[in-house]
């Protein structure tokens, strides 16, 4: 792999190619080759890298779910985040990196394991297995603690209210308006009551 003469230019070429970009597989081979720059081109281009407006502008806006990076592909990014702010041989300011890993860490972003390289990660089970998540935290709200008990009454409780639903629907289609069965009518109103009683438990 060539050594970077030109740092600067090479860090612009991937900001571009980073930039608004959708596309999956350049956005695969631009981390990778930028796994190899980290690890060839020394100080120079290290220092533009853990900038913010490379790490933070270019790297960490690609976890919005809009891109919806496959989660090797996050996590790849993430330890670039992590790895960097923990600093490199030679004199290059990582202040910047830093304190955006900080701000992710407050976020409640889920870093993967420190047991990777420096670069990224090499293999994992879950770059084996490339699932389509964000590890961006989900928006917060008032937490509802429950016992294990109490969740797998819900979870019983759920299933019952999908059965329910199953044989509503065929009441129902086998009803034609106006020559109703009164049985069957009876027995929707019991489902729909516990529904309604259902509902009002998720809605503690």
């Amino acid at each position: 792999f060539p050594t970077c003469d030109k740092p600067k230019d090479a860090v612009k070429a991937l900001k571009k190619k980073l930039s608004k970009n959708c596309n999956h597989k350049e956005i695969r081979l631009t981390l990778s080759l930028l796994d190899m720059c980290i690890e060839n081109c020394g100080p120079r281009f290290q220092s533009l890298v853990v900038k913010k407006d490379f790490c933070k502008d270019k790297l960490v806006k690609l976890l919005n779910p809009r891109y919806n990076l496959p989660i090797d592909m996050q996590e790849k990014i993430l330890t670039f985040i992590m790895t960097w702010a923990r600093g490199f041989q030679g004199m290059v300011d990582v202040s910047e990196v830093k304190e955006v890993y900080l701000e992710l860490l407050k976020k409640g972003v889920e870093f993967p394991s420190s047991d990777t390289g420096r670069g990224g990660p090499k293999s994992s089970p879950s770059s084996a297995n490339p699932a389509k998540r964000s590890l961006l935290p989900l928006p917060t709200g008032p937490t509802l603690l429950l016992t294990p008990e109490q969740i797998g009454k819900l979870y019983s409780e759920l299933d019952m209210a999908k059965m329910n639903v199953r044989v509503m629907s065929s009441i129902l289609k086998e009803n034609v308006p106006g020559s109703e069965n009164p049985d069957d009518m009876n027995l929707l109103q019991v489902f729909r009551k516990g529904q309604y009683s259902l509902q009002c438990k998720f809605k503690l």
